[in-house]
């Protein structure tokens, strides 16, 4: 039984596998993708193999006459593992290990791995660890004493090298523990958003295809100080922060994890408190990358995750980002958003814009407010300031005339303050 090699000891040589089952489908596109996975997990890619069947077999995942073919590429590229396109059973995996006698991972077990070398806070390592047992557990049936297979993916980091022999009892004590420990945090997110509901403090989740530009427009606008990385899930731990707009309105925007093909079940759910800041949030900026040239299936993507989410009935606004790496400018397109911009997160262009939107936006749930308040009332102007949007002001001899817009909920109070 060949053990798993590590990342810290030589660079792990890969070969790209994936099934085609019907022409004109992403195969290509979704390889390409697969390839910048890898190579974020801290590999080299030396080779790619494209099957194309009626469906994916069964025992095999692309069929024996592939596996010879990869056997003759493994020996011609030297390559030390496979990584195959589409999460793979535990016979699948068996049986591929069989005929190549090398180390065999998928898609899912790669966006684990990247997802546990970049979790920094407690949360985020709880959620990746959770996802990763999930995963394993899944595949402990019939794989025997042989569970140094297990041993996580590229660089075999997380959970998977503490204790390679862990049987299904032990997994599943520690995943009791870990969903205990991330009750805890659902709780807390909880009371978070009731604070903010009861601030009426706006929140807007910025969700998007993963490497479109997230962080990059929440330093951009709140000097939020998130990493920003060339690579795809470069911040994984979601973060919020304020937006004072020019009318002293504030919002909170919350970067969230980034979507891709394919995500993981396991990620989803172990994610769900944290993806779920989407489906909780008053409105959703959708960050686009309007330079890829997949954006169109990427926004289909996203679109898709939001709704098995359940996000829904919530104002889009969505940004095509990177305006600054498109060279041929072209017609863009969000026929699900309610608004569409150009922007570039890095440079600035089309953020000013961005900012009025988001006000207009704010404004459709306020309800205009015109009167004077007695001096003794002056107080209500921090609140208006706060949660409103304070258009004039004026002090007289009989009180504080204000003309305002402000919350629905806050209105009623507000006018029997007045005189």
């Amino acid at each position: 039984m060949k053990e798993p090699i590590k990342i810290e000891d030589i660079e792990e040589k890969v070969i790209l596998v994936g099934v085609s089952l019907n022409d004109g489908d992403d195969t290509e596109d979704s390889l390409l993708e697969l390839a910048e996975l890898v190579k974020t997990a801290g590999a080299q890619v030396v080779g790619t193999a494209i099957q194309s069947r009626e469906s994916i077999h069964p025992g095999t995942y692309v069929g024996t006459g592939k596996l010879q073919e990869l056997r003759q590429m493994i020996e011609e590229f030297e390559a030390t593992g496979i990584v195959c396109d589409d999460e793979l059973t535990p016979a699948q995996i068996r049986n591929i290990e069989d005929v190549l006698d090398t180390k065999v991972m998928d898609r899912t077990l790669i966006i684990l791995d990247i997802f546990a070398a970049r979790a920094s806070t407690s949360e985020g390592k709880i959620q990746v660890e959770l996802a990763q047992l999930k995963y394993r557990l899944s595949r402990l049936t019939g794989l025997g004493i042989s569970l140094s297979r297990l041993g996580g993916g590229i660089g075999t980091r997380g959970p998977g090298e503490k204790k390679l022999e862990m049987d299904r009892r032990l997994i599943k004590t520690r995943i009791a523990q870990l969903n205990r420990e991330l009750a805890e945090v659902r709780k807390h997110r909880e009371v978070t958003r009731g604070q903010r509901s009861r601030n009426q403090t706006k929140v807007a989740a910025i969700v998007g295809y993963t490497n479109a530009g997230k962080s990059t427009l929440l330093n951009t606008l709140t000097n939020a100080q998130v990493l920003e990385e060339d690579k795809l899930f470069a911040t994984l731990d979601p973060t919020t922060r304020s937006l004072k707009l020019d009318s002293g309105q504030e919002i909170l925007l919350t970067d969230t994890v980034g979507f891709i093909r394919k995500l993981p079940h396991h990620l989803v759910e172990a994610f769900k408190s944290t993806l779920e800041e989407a489906k909780y949030a008053d409105m959703i900026i959708h960050v686009v990358d309007a330079s890829n040239p997949q954006k169109d299936k990427q926004m289909h993507t996203v679109y898709e995750t939001l709704e098995m989410l359940g996000v829904k009935d919530k104002k889009v606004i969505t940004l095509f980002n990177k305006l600054d790496k498109v060279e041929e400018p072209e017609i863009l397109h969000d026929f699900k958003a309610d608004k569409t911009l150009r922007i570039s997160a890095r440079t600035g262009e089309g953020l000013p814009k961005f900012k009025e939107t988001l006000e207009e936006i704010l404004r459709e749930d306020k309800k205009l407010l015109e009167g004077t308040f007695p001096y003794s009332e002056g107080g209500q102007l921090t609140i208006i300031r706060k949660y409103g949007e304070l258009l004039e002001e004026e002090y007289r001899d009989d009180g504080i005339y204000v003309k305002a817009f402000v919350p629905v909920e806050l209105y009623r109070n507000l006018e029997n303050s007045m005189k």
